[in-house]
């Protein structure tokens, strides 16, 4: 039998916190970012309290396989435990693929 690994919710939250400061630091992921969520810069810290906002930055992330591995690596995880943290904050399930 496979074993699912969970991330909890607060830390699949505090994940996307992390994200969200890398994309911060990265003028050109950031101003995408802003463009397709359709949020403005000054109200990034009011969604950043919002669990649906915080799924949708992991959901960016995972959405671009450089930018994946980029912010995976800058947190020093897996690109499995961001996959999992987005699954976490999304409801999704989380299967591993073990081919």
């Amino acid at each position: 039998m496979a074993q699912v690994n969970r991330i909890g919710r607060e830390g699949a939250q505090n994940m996307a916190v992390q994200a969200l400061t890398y994309l911060a630091g990265e003028p050109e992921h950031l101003a995408r970012f802003l463009a397709l969520s359709g949020i403005g810069p000054q109200a990034i810290r009011t969604a950043a309290a919002d669990p649906q906002f915080l799924a949708g930055v992991l959901d960016f992330v995972v959405g671009d396989e450089k930018l994946l591995v980029a912010f995976a690596d800058h947190i020093q995880v897996k690109p499995e435990a961001v996959l999992r943290a987005q699954a976490e904050l999304s409801g999704a399930p989380w299967e591993r693929d073990t081919a």
